[in-house]
């Protein structure tokens, strides 16, 4: 899958603290209270049955009642997010290119190549696959993994809507509550940070571009992070990045020179995949009349932040750099 699809995704880093008791009875007590949360983790886990579910494509999938080695290339947010790990992660490029916006909580896990070919997928003995859309188990496909593991589709279209594909995945695993959670956590996030900017920059505008291989690609208006910028957070969005919305249905849209001189955006969040070339491009003639530039509100992040996916995992890293641009400095 190609990062220029509007497929593009991504959880929180949960930081554990430890305390240490100063009395005896205290460090008894903790003790207790640890022992029975271990046993109702067990006994909840145990109560966890096999069940059957219709996935998008009309098979009807028994889910395993306690899956241990989930493959769900490609949608590593959802579950990262609900504290699931996978047997093996998406990758490109021979493994080397990997999400890396989850690899505090994936560092340790095996790669696997995007295409998902037969023979990698029955390495790692996954006992559930999730697939993310029916293009992913094109020509015989399904059938193949099908014999390796229950395999479950999630949604119709290759670009799901990431609420939605977390809530299934959160069905799968018996944890529809803590989805559900998750998506409240993240819009009582989103609802905090759009007052906050409200107050920083009011109806002021921001884009979002992607600089590549000295070529510049900027967000979908209602996509990857155009999505939290502009309904999440309520930025104004720019006319030009309406305009270039509006020619493809790609989560990353070619913008020409020509065209990005003509944006009208207060603010601009650079995510420079080519290291230093980001300075010499933004001083060409055609670009310093882009109010964000000539003011000196351009924000530049590395391709390694979230950015270019989709996600609660995603998205709230976005919302804590947008924070950190334009509200924090006020």
């Amino acid at each position: 899958m190609s990062i220029f699809t509007r497929k593009t995704k991504a959880m929180s880093v949960c930081l554990l603290a430890s305390s240490i008791a100063l009395a005896a009875c205290g460090s008894t007590q903790e003790q207790g209270a640890e022992n029975n949360g271990a046993a109702e983790s067990t006994q909840e886990a145990s109560e966890k049955t096999e069940h059957t579910l219709t996935d998008a494509m009309g098979n009807e999938v028994t889910i395993p009642a306690n899956p241990e080695r989930v493959l769900a290339s490609y949608l590593e947010d959802p579950l990262t997010a609900l504290g699931i790990t996978p047997v093996a992660q998406w990758s490109v490029s021979d493994g080397t290119s990997v999400q890396d916006y989850l690899q505090d909580s994936l560092q340790d896990v095996p790669t696997i190549p995007h295409d998902l070919p037969y023979e990698a997928v029955a390495s790692v003995k996954p006992d559930l696959i999730i697939m993310d859309s029916p293009s992913m188990v094109e020509g015989g496909k399904y059938e193949q993994y099908a014999k390796i593991a229950p395999t479950y589709v999630i949604g119709e279209e290759l670009n799901n809507d990431w609420r939605e594909e977390l809530l299934t995945v959160g069905e799968i695993f018996n944890e529809e509550e803590k989805a559900q959670s998750v998506l409240d956590e993240y819009d009582q996030k989103a609802k905090e940070a759009k007052e906050q900017i409200a107050n920083a920059i009011p109806g002021e505008s921001a884009a979002a571009v992607w600089l590549i291989n000295k070529q510049f690609f900027m967000v979908s208006e209602n996509l990857s992070s155009g999505d939290v910028l502009y309904n999440d957070l309520g930025i104004a969005v720019p006319k030009v990045v309406s305009e270039i919305s509006k020619t493809d249905d790609a989560n990353w849209l070619s913008i020409s020179m020509e065209k990005l001189a003509e944006l009208d955006a207060d603010h601009l969040f650079l995510i420079n995949s080519d290291g230093e070339s980001a300075n010499e491009l933004l001083q060409d003639p055609l670009l310093q009349n882009i109010p964000a530039v000539k003011n000196g509100n351009v924000y530049e992040f590395g391709a390694k932040e979230s950015w270019l996916y989709t996600g609660a995992v995603a998205n709230s890293q976005i919302i804590d750099r947008v924070l950190e641009s334009v509200a924090k400095q006020k």
